[in-house]
């Protein structure tokens, strides 16, 4: 749930590591990582390039260290559609894509971050590109499970359907080509899961 408080009572309350963290994404977010030096994120977060050193040895550590947070949301999605839905894959498929489209609002305007930040960092040996090369094999994983327990007979086609999808969404809400893309998202993933079912003649997810 967010905070209730204006963002200089909230950041004020945090310790200075969760601070700069804070400022960072803020920042990150707005304004690219490039674009964005230690001296400005030091400055958001009302302290000193020399604290944030103490916290992160560099500024790349730091970006690496704001996408593990990013990653760790959608980690716990997946948690959850499993914790809320045991035993129906299908429905957790969903329960992700519903996820995904729930946050659509949010990455109109600020861009999926993971989208973003790969576009700003091209050496594959970036601790921060590793670390969302890392994470998106990891869904890939996850959902090639849920399709598999599903039965689906060729769940990495499955799964690789519904990726193309969830990601392509955002890129699509963020330019804003295509209108009402969270219902659409929706029930282009129900297809998906419906299409692979049928041909082992499960029934079809409840509405």
């Amino acid at each position: 749930m967010a905070s209730t408080l204006s963002r200089p009572s909230r950041v004020a309350k945090l310790p200075p590591r969760e601070r700069i963290l804070d400022a960072a994404e803020e920042l990150f977010q707005k304004e690219g990582i490039r674009q964005v030096g230690v001296q400005a994120i030091a400055d958001k977060a009302e302290t000193t390039k020399m604290a944030i050193y103490r916290h992160f040895e560099t500024k790349d550590a730091l970006v690496a260290e704001w996408l593990r947070i990013v990653a760790a949301d959608y980690r716990a999605a997946f948690d959850r559609v499993e914790t809320e839905y045991p035993g129906r894959p299908e429905e957790q498929i969903l329960g992700l894509a519903r996820f995904i489209a729930e946050g659509l609002p949010t990455i109109s305007y600020r861009g999926c971050p993971f989208i973003n930040s790969l576009a700003e960092l091209p050496d594959r040996l970036h601790p921060a590109r590793q670390v969302i090369e890392e994470h998106k094999a990891d869904q890939t994983r996850r959902l090639i499970g849920m399709c598999t327990e599903a039965g689906m007979p060729d769940p990495g086609q499955a799964a690789a359907e519904i990726t193309f999808v969830l990601e392509g969404v955002q890129v699509s809400t963020e330019n804003g080509s295509i209108d009402r893309t969270g219902d659409r998202l929706m029930k282009i993933v129900e297809g998906i899961v419906d299409r692979h079912r049928s041909h082992v003649g499960a029934p079809r997810v409840a509405d």
